[in-house]
């Protein structure tokens, strides 16, 4: 009888610290989510290209891989690839989705564009990744302390710069990386700078 009880006992003790199996999935999953969340706000996050401003380079749905680490340590260089929120001049228009453009105005730079180049500090790059050369002219324009112009690759549809002014730094979301979609297109964007100036 005494033996009964202390398996009874054991039985009891074994019952309340094992966990119920929903309740254990439900824990991973909270986990995951959670782990998820903030990978994708601090470290990286997927983004697909919803428009052919940026052909040749990214074309319509496109999948990229967005590293948001790197500019918490350096400043953006000319020819990144990058995502960023909204300027105020676009939340106007009623604009709410991020926007992807190559960098080419660095803060303290002077831009134009004129006779189907683009010259920084009146020195004209070289681009081989556009569509087509500009056939629109632009500026100079200085880039202010702390702000960068971008363009599309596909330079005469294109809604950037050009049209609507600079981008804050605190505006980036992070520089393009990787596509990994499609399959037959996967592989990392700008290993090498894809410009030279003159």
């Amino acid at each position: 009888m005494t033996e009964m009880k202390k398996n009874s006992a054991v039985e009891k003790v074994k019952t309340s610290t094992e966990e119920n199996p929903v309740v254990e999935i439900v824990k991973t999953l909270a986990t995951a989510f959670i782990l998820a969340i903030g990978i994708r706000t601090l470290v990286a996050e997927a983004r697909y290209i919803p428009s052919s401003s940026m052909e040749p380079t990214l074309e319509i749905n496109d999948r990229l891989i967005i590293e948001k680490v790197s500019y918490r340590f350096k400043t953006p260089q000319r020819g990144d690839v990058v995502v960023f929120s909204p300027t105020d001049k676009l939340k106007e228009q009623n604009f709410k989705d991020a926007f992807i453009k190559r960098v080419i105005g660095l803060p303290g730079e002077t831009v134009e564009v004129r006779g189907e180049k683009v010259y920084v500090n009146g020195k004209a790059l070289r681009e081989k990744y556009i569509e087509e050369a500009p056939e629109y002219t632009y500026g100079p324009v200085t880039v202010p302390q702390g702000q960068y112009l971008v363009l599309g690759d596909n330079r005469n549809n294109s809604y950037d710069s050009h049209y609507w002014g600079f981008v804050p730094r605190k505006n980036l979301i992070g520089r393009a990386i990787v596509r990994f979609w499609p399959i037959n297109r996967l592989g990392s964007l700008d290993e090498t700078p894809l410009y030279r100036e003159n």
